[in-house]
């Protein structure tokens, strides 16, 4: 056990001794008494062979104290502020994606003589950017923290979504695209992992369905205002807002986003003790897994596609929701087409058809959080604090029955003109609720059917859903001058239609599925077991003749297998590693 030692000794030239818990800096409001952290007594010897194990301070109620460095213990008006500064950065790294889709007809005028698939290519090269950076912001947050990954990388996005106004030719445009992609996507590999850090798994339903829905937000937004702005002032002003909006997203992170990734704060917390005392301090993980910054790279390389090619319901799961995410980009292609050419809309009011694709999204998000999320909250309680994935499948299930209709009612409504343009819109409505509905429905289902496995069944999840995106949208007008507007659209239609059963036969058959499968096994076990001690602590937390637990005899029954012995305050926090944290997965998918 550690020993108390003198707050202020002369060798302290930082304050690490000074009792002080306001620091003067916005995305750090509230720090940890030293003489609490200093004095809490951490398992191990202080040495090499046999560190302190630092882990956060338990919360102490007779002393109304809580650890307040620890995410999960920040104020709620706090955790907020984080959380919508997070949600805002996804929102506008997707508006970013699709915004110059709607002034590619300037576009053709400033740089004729490409072919369409060229000036797709204005759109799909920002998203061979959310193929590329996720495999290097994922672990470069587990290493630097989520705070400066989001600093280091908001920063050049800024930089190249400004050049672009800049850009002399094609070429050069495309290219500055697809680093501004590049960049830009490390909101959607961090974002969710910062909201997930700050709030445990029974709070941040309404936190996470806000985050879930910026990527199908974004992309509808993006349209409606560059569409009036590129009519009004031309393409090189719509690139110039999302350089105005770059930077707000950059400044906003740099002033007010706290740090919220528990290991990285923890191994800082752990260097500041070894630094303070002389003694040897390390975080769990560094004592169980040292950090390894090649291995973290390679395992980000292997593992998403190891999971990937042997787990038949990642793959399925994988592959139908690429397709949706693919039918959203095509729609980027097929408006202008529907709207401007047939229609005879000008960009800015044709951009208003994404207006409904809004509207469906905003309505699927609303049934989420208003009518799914109460009644998982309450069917999981009821059953013990456990229920199978399958349970969030009636979701996905509603959203594969009303896409495809909506896909359906599009395309047979776009034209002739002579039918009301309000009918084609109503259908996108649908659209923009089947996608939501399915996507926030699936990605749930993967969290708890993959918990420990779950970062890199995202992470690859990811890029190959964006690889789809990239793709399949460059073959949309040959598609619609080949097979014309109904059919065209009804080719899109049939590709829902395909995947439509797969949510109802894993509601069925799912657990048996999952139990052939070593993985998935695994994880319904720790799923369980995670449970059952979660009960177990709340009835310690009730008895009155229960005394504070230190994090000695307590073992962590959060996924993340970096952390096996933390205390009772973060066995709440599964999220942390359900999201983001791949190195721990990785260790277990190797075996």
């Amino acid at each position: 056990m550690v020993s108390i030692i003198s707050k202020h000794p002369a060798n302290d030239p930082e304050g690490l001794g000074q009792d002080h818990t306001l620091r003067q800096k916005p995305w750090m409001l509230h720090r940890t008494a030293w003489s609490e952290i200093i004095n809490h007594p951490y398992e191990g010897q202080g040495t090499e062979k046999s560190p302190y194990v630092v882990t956060w301070v338990p919360d102490d109620p007779a002393r109304s104290f809580k650890d307040r460095e620890n995410p999960m213990t920040f104020k709620f008006y706090y955790k907020w502020i984080a959380t919508l500064i997070a949600a805002f950065g996804t929102l506008g790294v997707t508006i970013s994606s699709s915004m110059l889709s709607a002034a590619i007809w300037d576009i053709r005028l400033e740089f004729p003589g490409y072919s369409n698939q060229i000036y797709i290519m204005v759109t799909s090269a920002f998203l061979i950017g959310f193929v590329i950076g996720p495999l290097l912001w994922g672990p470069g947050s587990e290493v630097y923290g989520r705070r400066w990954m989001f600093i280091v990388t908001y920063i050049p996005f800024t930089i190249f979504n400004a050049a672009c106004c800049g850009a002399k030719n094609m070429v050069a445009l495309i290219v500055l695209r697809t680093f501004a992609g590049i960049f830009g996507s490390s909101a959607t590999v961090n974002s969710g992992g910062t909201i997930a850090d700050m709030f445990p798994a029974h709070q941040r339903g309404l936190a996470m369905g806000i985050f879930a829905a910026a990527p199908f937000l974004g992309p509808a937004i993006g349209p409606v205002a560059g569409g009036f702005l590129s009519e009004a002032s031309g393409w090189k002003w719509v690139a110039a807002l999302i350089a105005f909006l770059s930077l707000a997203l950059c400044a906003l992170n740099v002033i007010f986003l706290p740090e919220t990734y528990a290991p990285y704060l923890l191994r800082r917390r752990a260097q500041r003790l070894t630094k303070y005392t002389g003694k040897v301090y390390k975080t769990q993980q560094d004592v169980t897994a040292p950090l390894n910054k090649t291995k973290l790279i390679t395992n980000q390389l292997q593992v998403p596609w190891i999971l990937m090619f042997k787990e038949p319901i990642v793959f399925l799961m994988t592959i139908y929701m690429s397709i949706i995410y693919a039918i959203l980009y095509m729609q980027f292609t097929s408006f202008p087409l529907i709207f401007q050419q047939a229609r005879g809309w000008s960009p800015g009011i044709a951009g208003l058809a994404f207006v409904g694709i809004t509207v469906g999204s905003f309505i699927g998000l609303g049934y989420i959080i208003f009518y799914e999320n109460p009644r998982y909250s309450r069917l999981i309680h009821a059953r013990g604090g456990y229920l199978p994935p399958e349970s969030r499948l009636p979701t996905v299930m509603l959203g594969a029955v009303v896409f495809p209709i909506g896909l359906f009612w599009f395309a047979w409504t776009g034209i002739p003109i002579t039918i009301h343009w309000i009918v084609p819109v109503l259908a996108t409505v649908l659209i923009g609720m089947g996608i939501v509905l399915v996507f926030l429905g699936l990605m749930n289902y993967l969290v708890d059917a993959y918990l420990q496995y779950a970062a890199s069944v995202l992470a690859g999840n990811a890029v190959v859903r964006s690889m789809f995106g990239v793709v399949l949208p460059l073959f949309t007008v040959n598609i619609y001058n080949s097979l014309g507007i109904r059919w065209a659209g009804s080719l899109m239609g049939f590709l829902a239609l395909a995947f439509l059963p797969a949510p109802f036969i894993f509601y069925f058959y799912g657990s048996r599925i999952r139990r052939m499968s070593k993985a998935a096994r695994e994880a319904d076990d720790l799923g369980q077991m995670m449970a059952k001690k979660k009960l177990e602590m709340m009835a310690l937390q009730k008895s009155p003749e229960t005394e504070p637990m230190s994090n000695a005899g307590i073992s962590s029954d959060s996924p993340n297998v970096q952390e096996t012995s933390m205390e009772a305050q973060e066995n709440e926090s599964e999220a942390q590693t359900v999201v983001g944290e791949n190195d721990g997965s990785v260790r277990r998918a190797e075996q």
